[in-house]
C-alpha cells in the first residue's frame, strides 16, 4: 500500500507559506508554535494508540520539522518526486512518528492514516520507508546512515547542476557513529555548500546523557574543524530556525551545520529532559495531561 497526497494540498501549502512569509515575526512565531504543538498532539495520539514510539526525541525535533515543511523546504505534496524539490533526510529514523505527523500536516497523505502507525501492514512503520511513504527520501533506522546518504544527494545535485538544497537531521547520540564523520569529511572535501546538517542537541540518548556515554563537546568546534560553517541556535525558537535555515548555505564552498539546542520531551512538563522518555509510552492519565499542556 502506497499513500497518496490530499487533493489540493499543494495550493493550500503555497497559501500557508505565503501568509507566513508576510506575517510579522511575532505572528509567524506564534503560528508556527501552534502548528508544532498540534503536530505533537497528533504524534502523542499515534504513540498512545500504537503502544510504541520514541516520543521524547520526536518532541525535541518537531519545531525543526515544522519550520522546514511549513516554510523553508521547496517541496510539493502532490508532486513528491519532483526533480526540483529540496531533499530532507531524517537520519534519526526512530523519530519517524514526528516526520509522519509533519508530512500529514501539509497534505502528503490524509491525517486519518496516522491512526495506522505501527499497525500490521501499515506503511507507517517504526522507521521511514521511501517506497511506501511519499515525502520520505531514504529509508533510515540504523544510526549513522542517513547523513552519508544526504551527502550523496547533495553531491549528485552539484554534478547535475541542480539548485536543490539538502537538509539532514541527526540525533546528537547518533554522532557517536563514525560514519557521520567520514561523511562530514567528504562534504567538506567536495565543497557541498548545498548541504545543511541539523543536530538535534537534546543531550540525551537511550539510557543516559550523551556526555556520560561518549562526550561530544566541544561539538561546534568539531564541526568547524571538519570544514563546516557552524552555528548554534535555540531549536525551539521558530523565528531563529526560519532565519538560519532559510539562509543556508552560509558560505560558498562550505557545508553548514546548525546545532539546535533542544529539550527531549519538549512541551510536556513530566517528559522534558527526562531520559526515560526516549521511548516510553504515556499512560491514559499521562496522555490526558500532556494533551492539556500542549493545548495551552
Amino acid at each position: 500500500m502506497t499513500l497518496k497526497a490530499v487533493p489540493g494540498s499543494s495550493d493550500r501549502l503555497r497559501e500557508l507559506r505565503q501568509s507566513l512569509v508576510e506575517a510579522t515575526p511575532v505572528e509567524r512565531n506564534a503560528r508556527l508554535a501552534a502548528a508544532a504543538n498540534a503536530i505533537r498532539r497528533r504524534d502523542l495520539e499515534m504513540i498512545r494508540r500504537a503502544g510504541l514510539g520514541h516520543i521524547g526525541g520526536d518532541f525535541s525535533a518537531i519545531d525543526i520539522l515544522t519550520v522546514l515543511y511549513h516554510l523553508v523546504l521547496r517541496h510539493d505534496p502532490e508532486r513528491p518526486d519532483s526533480v526540483d524539490r529540496d531533499r530532507f533526510v531524517l537520519s534519526k529514523g526512530h523519530s519517524a512518528g514526528a516526520l509522519y505527523a509533519t508530512l500529514a500536516s501539509v497534505g502528503y497523505f490524509p491525517d486519518a492514516e496516522l491512526d495506522t502507525f505501527m499497525a500490521p501492514l501499515s506503511p507507517l512503520n517504526g522507521h521511514p520507508n521511501r517506497r511506501k511513504v511519499p515525502g520520505v527520501e531514504t529509508n533510515t533506522g540504523p544510526l549513522g546512515h542517513g547523513f552519508p546518504v544526504a551527502v550523496g544527494m547533495a553531491m549528485a545535485a552539484k554534478l547535475d547542476g541542480r539548485p536543490q538544497r539538502t537538509f539532514v537531521l541527526t540525533g546528537d547520540g547518533e554522532l557517536q557513529e563514525g560514519s557521520n564523520w567520514e561523511a562530514a569529511l567528504s562534504a567538506a572535501q567536495y565543497r557541498l555548500d548545498n548541504l545543511t546538517v541539523i543536530v538535534d542537541r537534546n543531550r540525551l540518548q537511550q539510557g543516559a546523557p550523551t556526555e556520560d556515554t561518549s562526550a561530544l563537546e566541544p561539538l561546534a568546534d568539531k564541526w568547524t574543524a571538519f570544514g563546516f560553517t557552524t552555528r548554534e541556535i535555540d531549536g525551539h525558537d521558530h523565528e531563529a530556525l526560519y532565519r538560519e535555515l532559510s539562509a543556508s548555505p552560509r558560505a560558498s564552498g562550505r557545508p553548514t551545520c546548525l546545532i539546535a539546542r533542544t529539550s527531549k520531551g519538549r512541551g510536556v512538563s513530566f517528559m522534558a529532559d527526562r531520559v526515560e522518555w526516549h521511548h516510553k509510552v504515556p499512560s491514559a492519565d499521562q496522555a490526558a495531561q500532556a494533551l492539556e499542556e500542549l493545548s495551552r
